[in-house]
Order: structure tokens, then C-alpha cells, then sequence
């Protein structure tokens, strides 16, 4: 008998523990993590980094994301004071008379947020503050420093846009259904859609759901 998808299960692939479903394996209550989003390695939390309790920002991550080893999300207490003739951060280190400066002085740039459906390549880096929108691909080796827009590809340090994966009406049709968001049920009736590489075909097959 053929077993559910279950999202609390931490290593999906059987007899292999070198892939992990991330959301039951987060302590953190500033991750946020969404049903069937793994990371091709374990200890995801090892590479969120510089995430600090009094910065309160979080990390948001969506549902059915690929993350490839190797990828790093570097938060908000990674970053420096900048609006000053130094950068070195006295307050941190014993002897320094420097009292913490207030938290609106500091470079903070808010939560970080990745939608659904987002495939970041090995040794990526997501700088802090950036909404990554559903269906982005990120380049190998990218650092993302900017929002990226839905459906996109991007790669390079910066990242920057290399193309749209799809036409706009594609698009649109798949952020209206959001499948990612559908009964497991239902998602498995439309896989032979979702992996139809006759995109014409997949535009007209979810155009006849969405109406």
C-alpha cells in the first residue's frame, strides 16, 4: 500500500539521510518553514546565520522550496552600522566604551521571505531583508541582495535577471491556483500538468481550472 507525502517526516528519500524535509527539524521561532520544503544536506539551521533574538527578524520560507547544499541565509545581525564615520562594532567586544546603538541606527532591512515553489542552487547566498516571490530559480553561486519577481531566473553576484521562465499569462494562471496550497489529493492529480514540458498544453490545462 502506497504511503501518504507526510511534511513531518525529516528524511523523505528512503534509506537516505542526506536530504531532509525542513519544517519538523526547526527549533528556532523565528524560522518559519512551510509543508515540503527540503535542503539537500541536514542541519538547515547551521546555515541561517547571524540570527539574533533581539533583532526579532524572521525567516520565511514557503512551501515545496528546493534548497541545494550549500546555501546560506545570512540575517539581519550580519550587518553593521553605516551611517557613521566607522563601521567596527566597538559595543560587541569587552573594553570598548560604546554603549548598543539603537535598533533605527542599525542597517535593518526586516524579515526575509521566500515564497513557494523556489529552487535555490548550491552555495547561494540570501542577503537579509529580501522577498523572493513563488516559482523564482537562483542560480548556483548567486548572491541575492534585491527582491526578486515571481517566475523568475536569476544568477550572478549580484543576482540579476536572466529571463521569465514563463509568458505572463502562464504566470498569472499559476499564481491563482496555487497549487502548493491544494489537499495532497489534488496535487497529485495535477503532477502530470505541473511536469508537462508542453507549456502550451500546461497553459490551457490550468486556464480550465482557474476560470
Amino acid at each position: 500500500m502506497k504511503t501518504s507525502p507526510n511534511p513531518d517526516t525529516i528524511y523523505p528519500i528512503p534509506n537516505t539521510k542526506t536530504v531532509t524535509y525542513v519544517k519538523p527539524t526547526i527549533q528556532s521561532k523565528n524560522i518559519i518553514v512551510g509543508d515540503f520544503t527540503y535542503f539537500s544536506d541536514v542541519d538547515f539551521e547551521k546555515h541561517v546565520t547571524h540570527h539574533y533574538d533581539f533583532y526579532g527578524d524572521k525567516l520565511i520560507i514557503g512551501k515545496f522550496c528546493q534548497i541545494a547544499i550549500g546555501v546560506e541565509f545570512i540575517m539581519n545581525g550580519a550587518n553593521h552600522q553605516m551611517n557613521a564615520a566607522s563601521t567596527f562594532p566597538f559595543y560587541i567586544f569587552e573594553g570598548w566604551e560604546q554603549s548598543v546603538p539603537a535598533m533605527e541606527k542599525m542597517s535593518v532591512k526586516g524579515d526575509t521571505v521566500i515564497g513557494n515553489d523556489v529552487w535555490i542552487g548550491q552555495h547561494a547566498t540570501i542577503l537579509p531583508g529580501v522577498h523572493i516571490s513563488d516559482g523564482v530559480i537562483i542560480g548556483a553561486n548567486s548572491v541575492v541582495g534585491s527582491d526578486i519577481e515571481p517566475y523568475s531566473i536569476v544568477a550572478g553576484n549580484p543576482a540579476r535577471l536572466i529571463r521569465k521562465r514563463f509568458d505572463d499569462e502562464l504566470i498569472t494562471s499559476l499564481l491563482k491556483i496555487q497549487w502548493w496550497n491544494l489537499p495532497i489529493e489534488q496535487i497529485n492529480q495535477l503532477i502530470p500538468i505541473l511536469s508537462c514540458d508542453d507549456l502550451e498544453q500546461t497553459k490551457a490545462s490550468l486556464q480550465k481550472l482557474v476560470k
